[in-house]
C-alpha cells in the first residue's frame, strides 16, 4: 500500500532526540502486556533507538547482508557468525537470538543446537523464522524441534504457518496456535497478523515492493528480535517491529523507482523514522479472538 508519509531526518539517540519527540524529562514506561495505543507504540520504538540492542542472527546466506544493514538502520547491533566453534561464545553477548532456516546447510545444522543451548543457559529469547518448511519434511522437523523449546516468537508466512500448525492462516487459528505453543505468532503478508493467544493484531502498513526484495521477511524477523532484546514483550515487539517496517516501506516506495532502489530506500526510511511519524501512520487493529 502506498502512503503519503514523507521521509524525515534521523532522530538523535540522545536527550535532545527525546526533546524533539516531546518526551524530554520523562522516563520511558516499562514494557507491559497492554494493547498498543500510540503512546506505547512510540515508547517501544524509542526503547530500541536508545538501548541499541545486539541480536545474534543464525540466518541464511542469502539474507545475511541485508539483515545486518536493516538492524543497523533500526538502531540495533548485528552479530552474524555461524561458526560452530564460536557461536556459543557470541550468543550470550546478545539480547536475542534469531534462528532462520533459509539455508540449512551442514555448518548451520552443526551450529544450531549449540546456539540454542547457549541461549537457554543465558536466558536469551529466541525468534524462529521457519523459512520454506512447507517444501522440506526434514526442515519441518527441525522447526518442530525448535518449537518444542518454546521460542518467544515465530515470524513466518502463510504457507509456513499452515505446514507447522496444520491449519490455514486465519485469525482464530493463529491465536489457537499461539496459545498452544506459548509463542507469539507473527504471520506476515499483505496484512500482517500477530497473536499471543489472547489478542490479535492486524497491521495494514506496507507496500508491494516489500515482496520483491530478497530477504525482506528474514530481516523482519531480526527486527522483531531487536525489539525483544531491548525489553519489549514479544507481542508488543512484533506489532511495533512490523508496523515500523511497514511504515518505512511506504515512505521508501514514494521515493523508489522500482524494487532495486526500494531495497536501499527502505534502509534510509527506517533510519530516518521517528516515533511521532510512526504513531501517525500506523494502521493497527487489535482485538480479542472470537
Amino acid at each position: 500500500m502506498r502512503s503519503s508519509a514523507r521521509a524525515v531526518a534521523p532522530s538523535r539517540l540522545s536527550n535532545q532526540g527525546l526533546a524533539d519527540q516531546g518526551l524530554a524529562g520523562q522516563a520511558l514506561a516499562e514494557p507491559t502486556r497492554d494493547v498498543l495505543p500510540g503512546r506505547l507504540l512510540s515508547e517501544t520504538f524509542l526503547r530500541l533507538r536508545l538501548k541499541t540492542p545486539r541480536v545474534h542472527c543464525l540466518t541464511n546466506s542469502v539474507a545475511q547482508s541485508f539483515t545486518a544493514n536493516l538492524l543497523l538502520a533500526a538502531g540495533a547491533v548485528p552479530s552474524m557468525t555461524i561458526a560452530p566453534d564460536e557461536i556459543a561464545h557470541f550468543v550470550p553477548r546478545a539480547g536475542a537470538l534469531l534462528v532462520n532456516l533459509g539455508t540449512l546447510d551442514a555448518e548451520r545444522r552443526a551450529a544450531l543446537p549449540l546456539a540454542l543451548e547457549a541461549a537457554a543457559k543465558a536466558d536469551i529469547p529466541v525468534v524462529l523464522d521457519p523459512v520454506f518448511v512447507e517444501a522440506s519434511p526434514p526442515r519441518l522437523q527441525v522447526a518442530r524441534d525448535i518449537l518444542a523449546r518454546r521460542p518467544a516468537l515465530l515470524r513466518l508466512n502463510g504457507p509456513e504457518f499452515e505446514a507447522l500448525s496444520g491449519a490455514p492462516p486465519q485469525d482464530e487459528r493463529i491465536a489457537e496456535f499461539a496459545a498452544a505453543t506459548g509463542a507469539v505468532i507473527a504471520v506476515t503478508g499483505a496484512v500482517d497478523i500477530v497473536s499471543d493467544g489472547l489478542r490479535i493484531a492486524r497491521i495494514e502498513n506496507g507496500h508491494p515492493y516489500m515482496a520483491q526484495v530478497t530477504a525482506m521477511g528474514c530481516a523482519a524477523g531480526a527486527l522483531l528480535a531487536a525489539f525483544i532484546a531491548c525489553g519489549a514483550d514479544p507481542f508488543g515487539a512484533a506489532v511495533t517491529g512490523l508496523t515500523a517496517l511497514g511504515v518505512a516501506g511506504e515512505i521508501a516506495a514514494d521515493q523508489a523507482r522500482g524494487p532495486g532502489s526500494f531495497a536501499v530506500a527502505i534502509l534510509d526510511a527506517l533510519a530516518g523514522l521517528d516515533a511521532p511519524e510512526l504513531e501517525r501512520h500506523a494502521r493497527i487493529i487489535i482485538e480479542d479472538p472470537a
